[in-house]
């Protein structure tokens, strides 16, 4: 007699523009998740594996090189760190059953480094599902905030960030309207989400859209 296969876990990503809130509501649901006895593994891009948090640190933090990288540089780096992530923590976490709470993942690429930075669109698309060996979220949470907050938000900050320091406004317009623009496309995988409103409302909000996908 065998075991009978164990359940795939699911994939759900966060996304949104700056200041929107993306990495405490993933610290959220997933204690969320948990509290529903569902074993969920918390993590982000870029990081989540020692060459994910050093693509982080050149591509973020590095004055002097984060604000001086040639688009296409900067997308195959977020692919580079992508493609470790999915191999040595998303997908073997998924196998064995366990859900994935990511802030952050390949629709930030094509919404940053593709509509933001001006790479090809299709290009990018094609660039996620090599990075990805074509995994993609069960659920996206798209947290949509107002430009104006969100960089509001991010002023509290103390560390230097390449996009919050160095781009205007137009920037993270651009950025704002292609993560809408992914939802409308997608809206089997995307749940849009008010990120201007409380941490407390956002959250309920989120566990709502959760369990309508997932436990109804």
């Amino acid at each position: 007699m065998t075991d009978a296969p164990r359940q795939r876990g699911r994939f759900i990503t966060l996304e949104g523009p700056e200041g929107s809130g993306k990495s405490t509501a993933a610290r959220h649901l997933v204690a969320w998740l948990r509290g529903q006895g569902v074993r969920a593994v918390l993590t982000q891009e870029p990081g989540g594996t020692p060459l994910g948090d050093e693509v982080r640190r050149i591509v973020l933090h590095m004055r002097g090189m984060s604000d001086d990288l040639e688009p296409r540089a900067d997308a195959l780096l977020y692919a580079a760190g992508r493609a470790q992530h999915v191999a040595r923590v998303i997908r073997p976490a998924l196998e064995r059953g366990d859900w994935v709470v990511c802030a952050r993942y390949a629709d930030s690429s094509l919404a940053y480094q593709g509509a933001g930075y001006g790479n090809d669109p299709e290009e990018m698309r094609r660039l996620q599902e090599f990075a990805t060996n074509g995994l993609w979220p069960d659920l996206t949470l798209l947290i949509d905030v107002p430009v104006e907050i969100g960089l509001e938000r991010t002023r509290r900050r103390t560390e230097w960030n390449r996009f919050e320091d160095t781009e205007e406004i137009a920037f993270f317009e651009t950025v704002r309207a292609a993560y809408l623009r992914l939802a409308t496309a997608e809206p089997e995988r995307f749940a849009l989400v008010d990120g201007s409103v409380s941490v407390e409302e956002a959250d309920a909000a989120i566990t709502r859209a959760v369990a309508g996908r997932f436990f109804d």
